[in-house]
């Protein structure tokens, strides 16, 4: 637990830098956009759409056409608000995450050499395999939301897996080597979890959670190349060209 409040602490320091603020606002400004322009277009089609179908319809022969209709508006914006990540996230990991790994490595990790692949196209592959798998498990257990607590619980637990699945690996693909990267999963598996899950726990607080696609994508980095320090035992520095 001690290296993800150490990512944290890094996190939040580093925006000190006017630069990191502007990789943090562009996102959030983004997932603001799309939030509004989904609510304002979409979200009474999303409800109508919940109430025509099971669990909803059942309540409404049941009689509980109130608790229906507060499950559907709850649905409909739950979905918006998780399309909204979704897509900030994407954008995060795609476009913002090679700009931040870039800064941090000219700033607070200049000591870790790059030793793995710098392929784009892996990461927008594994940013975007993680989205869907997201986004078919979002829908799959949209009945269990009816059960007391789960409307909170499994949410939290998707974004946590989300932000794991998609910044973890874009944040060492280029320093970590493919056996190194096996070991840091391996080894901080659930601490990689955790911080995702508490990134997700933060989306969750009004203003700051527009914030958070991009602070998650940070805290990965910071987390990563001080994991992978430490994997190799302090540094491994480049000289006059050559990996050592």
């Amino acid at each position: 637990m001690g290296e993800v409040m150490l990512a944290l602490v890094r996190t939040f320091g580093s925006l000190k830098s006017s630069r990191v603020w502007l990789y943090v606002l562009t996102p959030a400004l983004f997932s603001l956009l799309l939030s509004v322009g989904l609510a304002v277009w979409g979200l009474g089609w999303l409800v109508q759409q919940m109430l025509d179908y099971p669990p909803m319809t059942l309540l409404v022969a049941w009689g509980m056409v109130w608790l229906a209709h507060i499950l559907a508006y709850l649905g409909g914006w739950m979905a918006i608000f998780a399309l909204a990540y979704l897509t900030a996230s994407l954008l995060a990991a795609v476009v913002i995450m090679p700009l931040m790994l870039k800064h941090l490595s000219e700033t607070d990790y200049r000591d870790i050499a790059t030793m793995g692949k710098d392929s784009f196209v892996a990461a927008a592959v594994n940013s975007l395999f993680a989205s869907i798998l997201f986004v078919i498990a979002w829908l799959v257990t949209i009945p269990l939301w009816l059960i007391p607590g789960f409307s909170l619980l499994i949410p939290l637990l998707l974004m946590g897996w989300l932000n794991r699945r998609t910044f973890a690996y874009d944040a060492l693909s280029l320093h970590a080597t493919a056996p190194e990267w096996q070991a840091i999963r391996r080894r901080d598996g659930g601490q990689l979890f955790m911080l995702g899950l508490f990134m997700a726990l933060l989306a969750h607080v009004p203003l700051v959670g527009l914030l958070v696609p991009a602070l998650a994508a940070l805290a990965f980095v910071h987390y990563g190349l001080e994991a992978l320090r430490r994997e190799r035992g302090g540094a491994v520095v480049t000289i006059e060209g050559e990996r050592r």
